[in-house]
């Protein structure tokens, strides 16, 4: 059996997967990004459309950040919207790996499915177009 290792090499577009929210949770994330910003809680959770204990909540890591809030929220903080949506999935993804104890196997799994589903939608966007 062989082991497969993998080597990431982080280009200079991509110094922003070394910033410290890699090392938190995303609603540690938005604490820092708040904190920093100088908002309270409840400054913060009017801008998008919360109210403060939920935002508490979020913070703590007691109720998740609702996705559709993400380009709300990459606005407030003037953030690179597709960053910050990588930012919320890497965390949702490591939750549920952390807590089904999968194996890093596990996101090798997930890149061929998503090179799967991209081959069907380019083959079905191309039959589309034959058609037209």
């Amino acid at each position: 059996m062989v082991d497969l290792v993998i080597f990431i090499t982080l280009s200079e577009n991509d110094k922003y997967l070394k910033s410290s929210q890699m090392r938190s949770t995303f609603g540690e994330y938005i604490r820092k990004l708040r904190k920093e910003k100088g908002f309270t809680l409840t400054q913060l959770a009017a801008r998008l459309n919360l109210d403060s204990a939920n935002l508490s909540k979020i913070e703590n890591n007691k109720r998740e950040f609702d996705e559709k809030r993400l380009k709300k929220l990459a606005t407030v903080f003037s953030l690179d919207v597709d960053k910050l949506r990588d930012e919320y999935f890497g965390d949702q993804f490591a939750k549920k790996m952390y807590e089904y104890n999968c194996s890093k196997n596990a996101l090798i799994v997930a890149e061929e499915k998503i090179r799967y589903l991209k081959q069907i939608n380019q083959e079905q966007t191309k039959m589309n177009f034959e058609n037209e």
